[in-house]
C-alpha cells in the first residue's frame, strides 16, 4: 500500500505544481507543461487504482478463503483428505496462518519507499523557489561558444530596445557589425554581486531543459549602484565596447552603462 500512497503523493503534487500554479516554471521549461501533466496525471490514476485493489484485497481473501475451507471439506481428493485426518489440527492452524498472511503481509511495501515522499513534502510546504545569485556566484561566467551570425536586426537610434541577455551577450560577442554601439538597450534579470567594486552583475539563468543544467548568463553593470542581492530589475544603458579584440569571446562578461536601474516583481517565467 506504501507505493500506491507514495504514487498519489506524486502524482497529486505534480499536478498541483502544473494546475493550481506556475511553481513548475521554476524547475523545468514552460514547454514541458503539458508532458507534466500528463505525466501526473498517469501516476495519481496508478496510485488510486494501486490503493483500491489493496483495499479490497484482504476482504476478498478472507471470503474466498472461508469458502475455499468451506468446499475443501467435502470435495478434496484422498491425499489431501487423509493428510487432514492425520495432521487435521496442525492444518487447521497453518491454513489460518496462511489466510492471514495473504491477507494482510503480501500488501505492506518496504518502509525505504515513504523516503519518496520527502521531495512532495518539500514542493508542498516549502516550494523551492528558482534559482537565484547563489547559483551564478562565480566572478565570471563559464565560456561558451559564440554565436557566429550577422543576421541580428538592426536597433533604433531614439528608443530603448528590451532583449534578453542571451541576445545581448551574443550581440556583444559575436555581432561583426558591432550593432549595440551607442544603442539604448533594457535588460531584465537579478542581481549578483561582483569582486570588483566598481561593478556587480546582471543575470538571467538560462535552460536546456530544466534547472539542473541552468547556465547563468551575466552583464556587468557600470555606474550604478548595486541593489541587494538577488533583487529582480530593468536595467538601461548603452554598451561599452571592448578597448582590445584580443581577449577571447566569452571568457569575461559584457559591460553596460547604466542610466536607469529599476527593481521590478519576479517575472513569471524566470529563465531564459
Amino acid at each position: 500500500m506504501s507505493q500506491s500512497l507514495v504514487m498519489v503523493f506524486l502524482g497529486g503534487a505534480v499536478l498541483r505544481i502544473t494546475l493550481l500554479s506556475t511553481t513548475y516554471l521554476n524547475y523545468v521549461k514552460p514547454g514541458f507543461h503539458p508532458f507534466l501533466v500528463a505525466a501526473g496525471a498517469v501516476v495519481l490514476a496508478l496510485g488510486v487504482a494501486g490503493l483500491i485493489q489493496e483495499w479490497r484485497k484482504p476482504y476478498l481473501t478472507e471470503q474466498e478463503y472461508a469458502h475455499r475451507s468451506h468446499a475443501g471439506r467435502g470435495s478434496h481428493d484422498d491425499r489431501h483428505d487423509a493428510r487432514y485426518d492425520e495432521h487435521g489440527e496442525a492444518v487447521r492452524h497453518d491454513a489460518h496462518e496462511n489466510a492471514h498472511h495473504d491477507g494482510h503481509d503480501h500488501s505492506r511495501g518496504p518502509r525505504v519507499a515513504w523516503l519518496l515522499c520527502l521531495p512532495v513534502f518539500a514542493i508542498f510546504l516549502i516550494a523551492p523557489p528558482a534559482l537565484g545569485a547563489f547559483a551564478a556566484r562565480s566572478e565570471e561566467p563559464p565560456p561558451r561558444p559564440p554565436v557566429t551570425s550577422d543576421t541580428y536586426a538592426p536597433l533604433a537610434d531614439e528608443t530603448v530596445t528590451a532583449m534578453p541577455i542571451g541576445e545581448f551577450i551574443g550581440r556583444a560577442w559575436a555581432d561583426s557589425t558591432y550593432s549595440l554601439t551607442g544603442k539604448r538597450v533594457r535588460l531584465t534579470g537579478f542581481v549578483v554581486p561582483s569582486k570588483k567594486k566598481d561593478r556587480w552583475y546582471v543575470t538571467r539563468i538560462q535552460l536546456n531543459c530544466c534547472a539542473a543544467d541552468g547556465i547563468p548568463l551575466k552583464v556587468a553593470v557600470l555606474k550604478a549602484a548595486q541593489p541587494p542581492v538577488d533583487t529582480w530589475v530593468e536595467v538601461t544603458g548603452t554598451w561599452v565596447r571592448p578597448k582590445s579584440d584580443k581577449i577571447p569571446n566569452g571568457t569575461v562578461a559584457p559591460e553596460l552603462v547604466a542610466t536607469d536601474v529599476t527593481a521590478i516583481p519576479r517575472p513569471v517565467e524566470p529563465y531564459e
